[in-house]
C-alpha cells in the first residue's frame, strides 16, 4: 500500500489545489494526483481547483476537468495542497484547506511553512511531481499519470538543466518514459515551443535588459501597457528569465512584469552559490536557492534598487 493509499483511509471526498498562476509542476502534480485517485480509488470523489491554467498543458488527461470557479462553499474530507510553499500562494484555494477534515501538503520548496496537518516536503527534490511519485504505488501509475509527472519534472528542472536534477530525478523520468509517453512531444510542445507573440515579448525583454554590479547581475521588466499592446498574459512570459540567466558573466538574473499599477511579479535566478530564496523571502516570497520569486511594489527602479541592496550582501 502506498503512502497516499494510507492517507485516503476513511476519505470519500478530496479537494486538490495548487499555487496561483499555476506552472508545469503545479498543473502536472494536481492532475497526477487527480488521475491516480480516479483510476485507483473510484470510490473517492476528487476535484481539482486551480486558477486558469496555461492551455499548453491541455494534452494532460482531465485538463478540461480543472475547476477555476472557487465560489462554492463545499467542505471536503481531505484537501491536498501541491507545489505551494505557504497558504498565501494557494490564493482562493485556501478555503478548502481551512474547512477540510484532513489536509496534506506535498511540496519541494525550501521555504515551505508546513501549513497542513500532514506535510511531505522534500526540499532537495527537483519538483513536487518527484515528491508525489514517491507517494504512489509505482505499479499503479498509468501512462496518463506518467505524462503528468514527467511534465512537472521537466518544467521545474528546465528539462534536466538545473542543479536540483539528481540521479533520482533521472531515474523517475526514465520510469515515466517506460510507461510509453511521447516524451519528445511533451518537451517540445509544453516547454520549448513559443508563439510568434511570445517570441516578440522575449525579444523586447532581452533588447531592453540592463546589467549592473559589473555585469554580474541582469534585469528586465515588462509593464502592463506593453503586455496589453502585445496581447500577452503571465504564462507568455515563460522562458524569459531562463534566457536572461544564461547571459555570459551573469550570476543573478531578475525578470519582472507588472500585474497591476506599480505591482510586479518578480522572478529571480542564480547561477552561483548566491541564494535567491533568501532574497525572495525577505520581500515576502519564497522558492529555492537558485530559483525564487516574490511580488513587489513601486517603480521598476525602486524594485531593482531594493533587490540590489539584498543581492550585494551575498556577492563576493
Amino acid at each position: 500500500m502506498s503512502i497516499l493509499d494510507t492517507i485516503l483511509e476513511d476519505v470519500k471526498t478530496v479537494a486538490i489545489t495548487g499555487h496561483i498562476r499555476p506552472d508545469g509542476d503545479c498543473v502536472g502534480s494536481c492532475l497526477a494526483a487527480y488521475n491516480y485517485l480516479t483510476e485507483n480509488h473510484p470510490e473517492v470523489e476528487a476535484v481539482v481547483y486551480l486558477e486558469e491554467p496555461p492551455v499548453k498543458f491541455d494534452y494532460l488527461m482531465n485538463f478540461d476537468r480543472i475547476v477555476t470557479d472557487f465560489s462554492g462553499d463545499r467542505e471536503y474530507d481531505l484537501c491536498i495542497c501541491l507545489d505551494s510553499g505557504d497558504v498565501q500562494r494557494l490564493g482562493e484555494g485556501v478555503k478548502f484547506l481551512k474547512t477540510a477534515k484532513k489536509s496534506l501538503c506535498v511540496d519541494h520548496h525550501i521555504t515551505n511553512s508546513r501549513y497542513a496537518k500532514e506535510n511531505i516536503v522534500q526540499d532537495r527534490a527537483s519538483s513536487t511531481c518527484e515528491v508525489l511519485y514517491g507517494l504512489f504505488d509505482e505499479n499503479r501509475i498509468s501512462k496518463a499519470v506518467a505524462e503528468c509527472i514527467f511534465t512537472g519534472i521537466i518544467h521545474d528542472t528546465g528539462v534536466f538543466k538545473y542543479d536540483t536534477t539528481s540521479p533520482k530525478t533521472m531515474e523517475i523520468a526514465g520510469k515515466m518514459m517506460g510507461k510509453g509517453i511521447d516524451f519528445p512531444k511533451i518537451i517540445d510542445d509544453s516547454f520549448f515551443r513559443k508563439s510568434y507573440i511570445q517570441n516578440q515579448i522575449l525579444g523586447r525583454a532581452l533588447l531592453e535588459s540592463i546589467t549592473f554590479h559589473d555585469g554580474r547581475c541582469i534585469f528586465s521588466a515588462i509593464n502592463k501597457k506593453d503586455m496589453d499592446f502585445y496581447g500577452v498574459a503571465s504564462e507568455d512570459m515563460d522562458g524569459i528569465i531562463d534566457q536572461l540567466r544564461v547571459t555570459e558573466g551573469v550570476e543573478c538574473a531578475i525578470f519582472m512584469y507588472e500585474t497591476s499599477w506599480r505591482e510586479y511579479k518578480v522572478s529571480l535566478r542564480s547561477t552561483t552559490d548566491l541564494d535567491v530564496s533568501r532574497i525572495a523571502v525577505y520581500f515576502g516570497g519564497g522558492g529555492h536557492k537558485k530559483a525564487a520569486g516574490c511580488t513587489m511594489t513601486g517603480s521598476v527602479h525602486d524594485v531593482v534598487n531594493n533587490l540590489s541592496d539584498q543581492i550585494v550582501k551575498q556577492l563576493k
